[in-house]
């Protein structure tokens, strides 16, 4: 990258564990002081220790709060003004899968109202107590985690793919509502991405299908054009161009990075 993020402040929820704690990584090495949002608060304690001693000259903050509960969420981004004096950037990975290998007649509808709460929901609420800190800060930058399952269908999983869908509307919404304060607002989608979440989906669909995990991870992989798993570090990247100067005009845009599985 061309430009620093020396001087900026992120908040990253979920950003303790998978795609986040490789987006709070990649923005740590930049320079950028960091709230690290997630309800395991030794899980953020342990990671923002690190990020610290691998790159100095900057502060992590560390954050326990439920992205779902409005009063934790505003008490999160009230903290973070008050440690760092200000917001440019938030990122939100924190989501679920919901059940998985589940029919919609056979789908739990307190399951689907928890999974739609905690990735709209979840999304929303941070973008909600954030937006009013970018404006004050003359501009900045929002990224939300999609998937692509919200570009497509998605068999037995109703209510991930719903969310993801709601996930990108809610994107190009806050883009049209924050473009006049020069705040740009995007989502990443990615493709099956190696990690504990996706060992546990393989898991399920093997057990579901009468396959192998070793099958099920190859079935995955040939969808692709590359015929590849994306890597948490992939994502990353895509969120750090996104909030970089060469991104300015990126605004309202779904970005893939799915190894080139919805072509």
């Amino acid at each position: 990258m061309h430009d620093t993020l020396t001087g900026k402040v992120a908040v990253i929820t979920g950003g303790a564990k998978g795609i986040g704690a490789a987006v709070a990584d990649i923005f740590a090495a930049d320079g950028a002081d960091l709230a690290i949002i997630g309800r395991d608060a030794k899980t953020l304690d342990s990671h923002a220790s690190q990020l610290d001693e691998r790159h100095g000259g900057r502060t992590t903050l560390p954050y326990r709060c439920d992205v779902t509960v409005e009063d934790d969420v505003a008490r999160m981004v009230a903290a973070t003004v008050d440690r760092f004096g200000r917001i440019d950037i938030l990122v939100n990975t924190a989501g679920g899968t919901g059940p998985i290998e589940t029919p919609a007649e056979q789908y739990p509808v307190d399951e689907f109202v928890g999974i739609l709460s905690l990735n709209v929901l979840g999304t929303f609420l941070p973008c909600k107590h954030a937006i009013p800190h970018l404006k004050t800060a003359g501009g900045g930058s929002i990224v939300n985690i999609a998937g692509t399952s919200g570009l497509r269908g998605y068999r037995n999983r109703s209510g991930y793919s719903a969310s993801k869908w709601a996930v990108r509307g809610l994107t190009r919404t806050l883009a049209l509502e924050l473009g006049p304060h020069n705040i740009t607002v995007n989502d990443v989608c990615p493709n099956v991405t190696n990690g504990q979440r996706m060992e546990r989906i393989v898991r399920r669909k093997a057990e579901v299908s009468g396959r192998t995990p070793e099958d099920v991870y190859a079935d995955f992989a040939s969808q692709t054009a590359l015929g590849r798993f994306v890597e948490e570090q992939d994502v990353a990247a895509a969120v750090r161009f996104l909030v970089s100067d060469g991104a300015r005009n990126i605004t309202g845009h779904d970005i893939p990075v799915d190894a080139g599985w919805d072509v």
